[in-house]
């Protein structure tokens, strides 16, 4: 639910539109929701246009006249629209996979309406309200292109429909951008791949883009564009840049070249494992060290022949690499290595919280010392963007305290004390299922929320409290008689880290057992689920999705690292970066707001 003093219109909304040019294989789809994770942690809802897997409507044409002979345009666009439901499908599999919250709407749930001949229509108009309700509870809507509802039914848009929903979406929502994710990195003044010093434009105005795009952006796309004042951008996957088409002089852009960065990962456990995926999802833009495991021969049986691995932490961090990741874990060898590779200037992405709370100003002064980046959202809330949001906020607001549920192991086992199992038999059952450690107690006793807190109030407030000045309060202390009046009552348990000011103006720290009415914003997190409420002046704010396990921690992780990489990519070349999103201060964060 918004707050009364805003409009029901996110402030920061873009329309991304993923084309079969983009989309080859299903795999696709998860590098897809990375550039879309990539917006959703900056603090915009999103709306993803998504065409049919390549070839597939091409497929779909052909079944359509072999087995109809001749049939109507009406039926052959009922059944080549298909390709892009299943396309809206995989894309928002992909999406709840790494854990960003999401729902897939179809043309008649949007009251997507259009108008014409059955397999060349137009778009006539949209239920915005009913697209932006869904934003309460979703940071992304993801939507089938390329057609409409017509009146007697199911009509498709014609070659590059997809690029005129997305521009259509961008106008009825009214939001910020569309931008156009295509195989090449903008516009070119010639064709890339014919002639050699073709110049990739920074911007131009809608007119000489309908001229030189050659059927890169649907002409279509572009006039309505134009008609609606509508800001196209034409960019590659995970590029910092983009082709601006608006009513704008036309500029050149300077040659940017992406050479491949360097990445040792130390350790290959579920998260570790995640994250060599992604980098092997990205071919030409990363090359992989060894992999610092402690038996390389158990890895390399069962990973990709890509991968290799060492227990060497020599060879590991060989070749002075850009950067390095460490989810080995621990306080031991992680913290060791994690201060020397930002020593030899390496650039860090870490989600171990317990070096961090450990050693936050000290790894951050090396950090600054040597020129390179200390990444660390995944620290917190695995793939949930509760740092992000934190940073937006006390960039412009008066922030009172935070509030989240910051551990699944605790949450999970909660959850079980509610249906009335027993403690034991519930760490039991979690570390079954691989929530909890061999060694629950971190979780249980609350040194792990301590830890990630103390990362929490330096964020927050600006404040170093070491994790044991962090008052805790462990599971093992709840008795029967407390979990029984709790279970009477309807209530639910929920471990909650908490930090704010005092009347003193002090910061102060805890991490406690709750029982909440079920209708508290945090009461409905289940198993993995973190979220967090961040209590302002002017009312609440939430972030919430899956806090833990391979997908959604390595998502975070990944994106820390295609940040340094964008960042690598643009300095050298100041004078052609351009602004991604050209929008008025941030006053909430794009995830969930409750009242």
């Amino acid at each position: 639910m918004a707050l009364p003093d805003q409009p029901s219109r996110p402030l920061k909304l873009s329309v991304l539109k993923f084309g079969s040019s983009v989309l080859f294989k299903p795999d696709d789809y998860a590098r897809a929701a990375h550039e879309i994770y990539r917006h959703v942690r900056v603090g915009e809802k999103v709306v993803a246009v998504v065409s049919a897997l390549d070839g597939e409507t091409d497929a779909l044409f052909g079944v359509g006249d072999d087995v109809g002979q001749g049939c109507s345009d009406a039926l052959l666009a009922r059944l080549v629209r298909c390709g892009e439901l299943k396309s809206a499908a995989l894309m928002g599999l992909a999406l709840e996979r790494s854990g960003i919250p999401a729902a897939v709407m179809d043309p008649h749930e949007m009251g997507l309406k259009a108008d014409g001949e059955a397999l060349d229509a137009n778009l006539t108009g949209l239920d915005a309200e009913r697209v932006l309700a869904r934003f309460a509870s979703v940071d992304v809507i993801v939507a089938p292109g390329f057609f409409g509802e017509g009146v007697d039914g199911p009509v498709t848009l014609g070659r590059g429909g997809t690029d005129l929903t997305a521009v259509e979406f961008a106008h009825w929502l009214g939001a910020d951008r569309v931008r156009l994710i295509k195989d090449v990195d903008g516009v070119y003044t010639d064709d890339p791949a014919k002639v050699a010093n073709a110049k990739r434009l920074d911007q131009l105005d809608y007119d000489e883009a309908a001229k030189v795009s050659r059927g890169l952006v649907q002409d279509k796309a572009i006039t309505r564009a134009k008609e609606q004042d509508v800001v196209i951008e034409v960019a590659a996957l995970g590029r910092p840049y983009a082709t601006r088409i608006a009513a704008v002089a036309k500029r050149e852009g300077d040659g940017l070249e992406m050479a491949p960065l360097k990445v040792a990962v130390l350790g290959h456990g579920a998260v570790g494992a995640g994250v060599c995926s992604h980098l092997l999802a990205h071919p030409g833009r990363f090359t992989l060290n060894p992999v610092l495991v402690r038996d390389p021969g158990h890895h390399q049986a069962s990973a990709p022949t890509a991968l290799r691995f060492t227990a060497d932490p020599a060879k590991a961090l060989a070749g002075e690499p850009d950067i390095v990741v460490e989810t080995i874990g621990g306080t031991s060898l992680a913290r060791a290595l994690s201060q020397s590779v930002l020593r030899e200037g390496a650039h860090l992405v870490t989600a171990n919280k317990a070096v961090l709370a450990l050693d936050f100003e000290r790894l951050h002064d090396l950090a600054e010392a040597a020129g390179r980046s200390l990444r660390y959202s995944a620290t917190i809330g695995g793939g949930v963007p509760i740092l992000e949001l934190v940073d937006l906020v006390v960039a412009g607001e008066t922030l009172l305290s935070v509030e989240g549920v910051l551990n699944g192991t605790c949450n999970f086992v909660l959850g079980q004390l509610g249906k009335g199992v027993p403690l034991a038999e519930a760490v039991a059952e979690a570390q079954r299922l691989g929530f909890a450690e061999a060694d629950p107690s971190a979780d249980i006793d609350g040194h792990d929320a301590a830890d990630k807190l103390a990362i929490l109030v330096r964020h927050a407030f600006g404040v170093g409290l070491h994790p044991d000045q962090i008052s805790r309060e462990s599971l093992s202390d709840l008795s029967a008689d407390r979990i029984a009046a709790v279970n009477e009552q309807g209530l639910v348990f929920k471990q909650v880290a908490w930090c704010g000011t005092n009347a003193d103006g002090g910061v102060e720290a805890r991490v406690e057992i709750r029982a909440l009415a079920p209708d508290h914003p945090l009461a409905g997190l289940v198993n993995e689920g973190n979220g967090a409420l961040l209590n302002l002046p002017t009312g609440q704010l939430g972030v919430f999705g899956k806090g833990a396990g391979r997908w959604p921690t390595s998502e975070a992780i990944f994106a820390d690292i295609m940040d340094i990489q964008r960042e690598t990519l643009l300095p050298s070349k100041p004078q052609s970066r351009m602004a991604e999103n050209p929008l008025s201060p941030v006053r909430r964060m794009s995830s969930r707001t409750v009242a």
